[in-house]
């Protein structure tokens, strides 16, 4: 099996760290494939691809999409070192406003699937990052949405100090507040 598949303190977040082969020349490396993605419970079909560049200390978000235009998303880090964090915003659920964090990175080659129902946000740990992630629903401005970066009911712990954040980012209220149309439906 080309990918190894974890379950993190939430356990509809998956970290996924692919297998790599290396050699003189390099290294290669399947980023996704349906089947095994599928087979252990991802089954959702990706239709749009991002791609972003921030330098060291940006941090982006909390975003998500609100339904019907709900996206999941398989985030990884092609250049630099990220840190990047799912916040669980389904009503209902027993893991509601919880977060989870990893570190994505050119190095180790981890990507991290974040559902839809929870918010997603990154910070940049290098001197430069570029963030590739596909998402299961194209852009809908109409359903955009989003989560104060700094919310003290989440206490997010970012590992940066004085984050460098977009005009909008800093608009979005805390999670209680939000326009939110997820209800947890129960289950994985």
């Amino acid at each position: 099996m080309p990918f190894h598949f974890k379950r993190l303190g939430i356990p509809e977040v998956i970290l996924i760290e692919p297998r790599v082969f290396h050699d003189e020349r390099g290294f290669f490396m399947e980023s996704y494939k349906y089947s095994e993605f599928a087979a252990f419970g991802i089954a959702e079909r990706f239709v749009q691809d991002n791609h972003s560049r921030s330098v060291m200390g940006v941090l982006r978000g909390l975003h998500y999409q609100n339904p019907p235009k709900a996206q999941g998303k398989l985030v990884r880090a092609v250049v630099g070192e990220i840190f990047d964090v799912a916040v669980d915003i389904r009503r209902g659920s027993p893991t509601y406003g919880r977060w989870v964090g990893v570190k994505l990175s050119a190095e180790n080659k981890r990507m991290l699937y974040i559902p839809p129902g929870f918010a997603h946000g990154f910070c940049v740990l290098s001197d430069v990052a570029e963030v590739v992630y596909k998402a299961t629903a194209e852009y809908a401005p109409e359903c955009e949405a989003g989560i104060i970066w700094d919310d003290p009911e989440i206490g997010i712990e970012w590992p940066i100090e004085n984050p460098i954040i977009s005009p909008r980012d800093l608009q979005w209220p805390p999670l209680r507040e939000a326009k939110n149309g997820f209800v947890y439906r129960g289950g994985g």
